[in-house]
């Protein structure tokens, strides 16, 4: 698996017009998963998020977690995280899991993001198309991979 975590004021998703979901502070996650992704690989990557210190403590440094901070989170699915551009000037997307196998780990994923912060979480829509908006705060973006972890 693999996300793109932003620190954000505040982030929103809309389809077709009407917001559907929307947080304060917090992260908004960018979640792609991959045909060789599995429940371990979906588990260590929630585990990383709710515990990486990207927040600000009274210094000003990032010291504090998104459970430190009680922060929010709105995890949006983008299967284009696993695009290849190594050939020619159109991305493939041959290693980006269908959605039998990605929609499942997406929503694993969020259930599994909520019992650890003890709250619900903002989702996007899967397989939307999606207005996401965003402020991100410092900026502050991270990528992480499941799969490059050892």
């Amino acid at each position: 698996m693999r996300a793109v975590v932003q620190r954000v004021r505040q982030a929103s998703v809309t389809v077709d017009g009407s917001q559907i979901s929307t947080i304060g502070p917090g992260v908004l996650i960018l979640l792609g998963v991959e045909e060789a992704d599995s429940t371990d690989d979906r588990d260590w990557l929630a585990a990383k998020i709710v515990n990486m210190r990207i927040h600000e403590d009274d210094k000003g440094l990032m010291n504090r977690s998104l459970l430190d901070t009680s922060g929010e989170a709105l995890v949006v699915s983008q299967f284009t995280l696993h695009a290849s551009t190594r050939k020619g000037n159109r991305p493939s997307f041959i290693r980006a899991a269908k959605p039998d196998h990605s929609e499942p780990l997406y929503e694993q994923f969020c259930t599994g993001l909520e019992a650890l912060l003890g709250k619900p979480i903002g989702r996007g829509k899967f397989g939307a198309m999606m207005d996401v908006a965003l402020i991100n705060d410092g900026p502050v973006t991270i990528i992480i991979d499941s799969k490059a972890r050892q």
